[in-house]
């Protein structure tokens, strides 16, 4: 019954959004056909652990431990209600933690507020030669993205916080086209900056994802990816 209940509330929320959308959202209608490699992120993390002889792993939201539970290093995960070991807000983790990290796997709340957040504590507890990996960074379309949430299969709007990241000076940001789009992060100067003058990327538009997403997300394809870890 209350399994039911949390469902039918979901429901009523997604219909809500859907209205609020509706009337003061960005509307476009054109989507994007991904040709997504057919390995997902446990394939490219578990790849990426063995390559770099990684030692430990921090992972942000664990629903059911599709992920975590594959790991076989030392390893955290931060989850709010299920799966992890540490049950509470990636944000009271990392307040907390006192330990540095090899490999990072953000794939908590799905909204650019957050996986900034979430991007740059990980970054600061990033171990030299580390890397940080982000699922769901490739929409193929508004509504996939559309904040506040209108649907089950849902990236959010990760994606704006990986342009962010492509801006900054100190770490180099890639997107593999994997498994709804691996954003990839690496400890080391960024080789490609991305030269896009905005005081606000929450507001970036989808229409200006759409049009240049091969070069504000520097995609890359995931053999390609494999030849430059």
């Amino acid at each position: 019954m209350l399994i039911n209940k949390l469902e039918q509330n979901r429901n009523i929320n997604f219909f809500l959004n859907k209205i609020y959308h509706l009337l003061l959202s960005e509307k476009f209608s054109k989507k994007i056909n991904f040709d997504f490699d057919k390995r997902n992120r446990i394939d490219l993390i578990k790849y990426i652990i063995e390559k770099k002889n990684y030692k430990n792993y921090l992972e942000i939201g664990c629903h059911k431990n599709e992920v975590f539970d594959k790991i076989n290093i030392e390893k955290i995960g931060v989850d709010p209600v299920s799966g992890g070991n540490y049950r509470g807000f990636s944000d009271d983790f990392f307040r907390e933690n006192k330990k540095s990290f090899d490999c990072i796997f953000i794939d908590g709340l799905h909204e650019y507020d957050q996986v900034k957040r979430d991007i740059v504590n990980s970054i600061k507890i990033l171990n030299r030669d580390g890397m940080i990996i982000l699922h769901d960074c490739l929409p193929p379309s508004i509504n996939h993205q559309r904040v506040p949430r209108t649907r089950y299969t849902w990236n959010g709007d990760v994606w704006k916080a990986i342009v962010e990241t492509r801006t900054w000076e100190h770490v180099d940001t890639y997107t593999v086209l994997a498994d709804q789009g691996l954003g990839v992060i690496k400890n080391n100067p960024n080789t490609n900056k991305l030269d896009l003058k905005n005081n606000s990327f929450k507001n970036l538009k989808y229409k200006f994802f759409y049009e240049n997403y091969n070069k504000i997300m520097r995609t890359i394809t995931y053999e390609e990816f494999l030849k430059i870890i």
